[in-house]
């Protein structure tokens, strides 16, 4: 993902969701309110994030378990899937941060004058 992200998308967890297509998008109908999954963004990185909770909803773990709870709180599969799709990309997005506050740490390590031995 390295060079294919601006960085504008990392500036929040909200703004990456919406790069990457997770972000919910509110739809009404009478009284009812519900949420369509937003069909922008990269659909590469969507995909994989489908991928991701797909295997998570298989495999016992905190995905799975995390998608049960959705359900036993009355949600469709669709809807379930969906928020914890969701969920994947925000902990993929403080993966990212990471990732660059440890790139920028070594930069700066870098950039240090070398002591002479």
């Amino acid at each position: 993902m390295e060079g294919s992200t601006p960085d504008a998308v990392l500036k929040s967890k909200d703004a990456f969701a919406r790069f990457n297509g997770t972000a919910p998008i509110p739809v009404w109908s009478s009284n009812t309110v519900r949420v369509r999954l937003n069909r922008g963004g990269n659909r590469t990185i969507n995909n994989a994030l489908h991928m991701a909770a797909v295997t998570q909803v298989r495999r016992d773990g905190p995905g799975a378990a995390y998608y049960a709870e959705q359900l036993a709180a009355g949600k469709t599969v669709k809807e379930a899937l969906q928020l914890l799709r969701r969920r994947i990309s925000d902990r993929v997005f403080r993966a990212l941060l990471a990732d660059e506050a440890a790139r920028d740490d070594q930069q700066i390590i870098q950039a240090l004058p070398q002591a002479a031995a």
